[in-house]
């Protein structure tokens, strides 16, 4: 019973803190998770959000393993009033449980809601432990039919059959009276392979379940080569349009930034079978990390990202930024999303109802990162 109560007290300050002692547009901050619950996990990283119903919302997020880059456990988290709390986490995928002689790490959590379904889909990554990271990893899938408290694991029919690495989540449209779904997917053969590639593309399905090629990206038609990562797909500017915004990073060198530090995008016309030629966006900062890039339901694109250098710099992912362009009109000034003088990075956003979005993201302190998980709240006036 002690232990309990000291549990409770510390949440309570650790919500106390959260919501405390920072700047930006982000307000009711709360802290899903700490490390220091996870005895002997290296971090907690990279969080997605969904919503179930209402104000029942779920969080996924990594447990990382000591000793690897990026893998460890998917776990969720359940929170039944708008995120003012959440729930004890439930394991999505378990680096522990053993698929015969073969053990799974896995990374990369990602949540989705289809639109008009009473199921949620929760993907990551998986790779065999003996690997150093996650590079070389197959997609995996979970759904919950009960709101995230319990998962059913399901094994992907890939039509793709090659190494990919997932970040944000599926996008939703309707084709032909049927519910199409595109994935944005990277690889990154090269780290380890001189003869690799650096590729972004997209998967495709109807199902959910059944994944195949879309397409790739298309380099800039001009300049040299870019690493096209950690796209975000949403609708674009035109009827039909599909537009996605990606992370971006030297070809032939991924520790080093483009140059200047931007964003690339590409557009679809098409469903996802063909894109234009990646494309810089002069507006839009990237430094080599995941930024947010999405849509509101009035037609204003949201671009949510770190500013400052790259990591692993002593700077490097600090504060939050974001920019708003409404409909036909240019990216605004930047703003301040979420800035405490404490290390903050891969942000993502959902809009549960007009204007209105819930975010996570992984934080730490002032010198390291990725030692909780936070959420918060969010407006975007219907013009900006």
């Amino acid at each position: 019973m002690k232990s309990r109560l000291i549990s409770i007290w510390l949440l309570a300050v650790a919500v106390a803190a959260a919501a405390a002692d920072h700047t930006g547009d982000v307000t009711d901050v709360r802290v899903i998770r700490h490390m220091d619950s996870h005895p002997g996990s290296s971090e907690l990283w990279e969080p997605y959000l969904a919503q179930w119903k209402g104000k029942h919302l779920v969080a996924a997020f990594g447990v990382k393993i000591p000793g690897k880059t990026d893998m460890g456990d998917i776990l969720s988290s359940v929170s039944t009033d708008d995120g003012n709390t959440w729930g004890d986490p439930v394991a999505i995928f378990d680096h522990n449980q053993r698929q015969g002689t073969i053990q799974f790490a896995y990374a990369n959590a990602i949540l989705f809601k289809p639109p008009g379904q009473e199921v949620l889909w929760a993907y990551a990554m998986r790779c065999p432990m003996n690997y150093r990271h996650s590079e070389d990893s197959q997609l995996v899938g979970a759904y919950s039919a009960d709101g995230g408290r319990s998962w059913i694991p399901v094994e992907m029919s890939m039509g793709y059959t090659g190494p990919l690495i997932v970040v944000a989540g599926p996008y939703a449209f309707m084709e032909n009276g049927h519910p199409r779904y595109l994935f944005p997917v990277h690889r990154n053969t090269r780290r380890n392979d001189p003869l690799g590639s650096r590729d972004h593309f997209v998967l495709s399905s109807t199902s959910l379940m059944e994944w195949n090629l879309a397409n790739f990206i298309p380099q800039p038609v001009t300049g040299p080569k870019v690493f096209l990562h950690e796209g975000n797909l949403a609708a674009g500017d035109a009827p039909g349009e599909i537009k996605m915004v990606m992370r971006t990073a030297d070809y032939e060198d991924e520790r080093k930034m483009t140059d200047p530090p931007r964003a690339f995008s590409t557009v679809s016309k098409d469903g996802g079978r063909t894109w234009s030629p990646a494309k810089q966006e002069p507006d839009l900062w990237n430094a080599k990390s995941k930024s947010f890039f999405g849509r509101t339901t009035a037609g204003t694109h949201l671009y949510v990202y770190n500013d400052g250098p790259a990591s692993p710099a002593p700077t490097g992912r600090m504060a939050l930024r974001y920019k708003l362009k409404p409909a036909g009109e240019n990216w605004g000034a930047e703003r301040t999303f979420y800035d405490a003088g404490i290390k903050n990075s891969y942000p993502t956003l959902i809009e549960v109802a007009p204007g209105d979005f819930r975010a996570v993201w992984d934080s730490g302190t002032k010198d390291r990162s990725r030692t909780h998980i936070h959420f918060g709240k969010f407006r975007v006036a219907a013009k900006p």
